[in-house]
């Protein structure tokens, strides 16, 4: 079976309803293993995986088990190998939170993400956490999970500077990769201030 088979039998697991509510669907789950494959300190295959599914899943069979977990571990390779490479990471979904912003999937893999660094928050900002806070205000903006406080309200009641922060997604995660991974080679602090149109 190809890795894309593979991966479309991933995300029909994930997004059916059989599984518990605080499981991750596909794309929050793919937001979650880019932050497991940027962060600096290794979380275990099993606490992941069972942190992602909240609670075991009802498999079929032992061998859907193994298929399934073994697509995951795939997958953060796969993520892992697309962020050390010099092209542009792709996200799963539009770089858009709609009219909708809760019901988006890019607020899904926001959190997804936002998930994934909560697993392991000290080892993210032990040596440069402004910088870091500074790469992840766009996902944090986009996660949602921040608007009560006061500055993310702010951004959040301005459309069209919550639009410049979520395109910069995918050079934020490039930038956050070169971060925690090769330090000396560190993006320009231009690189998120927002655009003048």
């Amino acid at each position: 079976m190809s890795f894309a088979e593979q991966l479309t039998r991933l995300q029909a697991f994930l997004d059916a309803d059989e599984l518990h509510e605080e499981a991750l669907d596909y794309v929050a789950a793919h937001g979650f293993l880019t932050a497991l494959s940027i962060g600096t300190e290794a979380v275990p295959e099993r606490e992941w995986i069972d942190a992602l599914f909240a609670e075991e899943p009802h498999y079929a069979n032992d061998a859907q088990r193994e298929e399934i977990e073994a697509t995951l571990i795939q997958l953060k390779a796969h993520i892992a190998r697309q962020l050390a490479s010099d092209e542009e990471f792709e996200l799963p979904c539009d770089l858009d939170l709609g009219d909708e912003p809760d019901d988006s999937d890019l607020r899904g893999w926001c959190i997804g993400f936002m998930e994934g660094v909560f697993m392991r928050e000290e080892a993210w900002f032990e040596t440069a956490e402004e910088e870091v806070s500074e790469m992840l205000l766009p996902i944090m903006v986009g996660s949602g999970l921040f608007d009560e406080q006061p500055e993310f309200a702010d951004i959040a009641s301005d459309a069209n500077l919550m639009d410049d922060m979520i395109v910069q997604i995918p050079e934020a995660l490039t930038a956050l990769y070169l971060l925690q991974h090769a330090p000396d080679e560190k993006p320009a602090p231009a690189l998120l201030k927002p655009r003048h149109h």
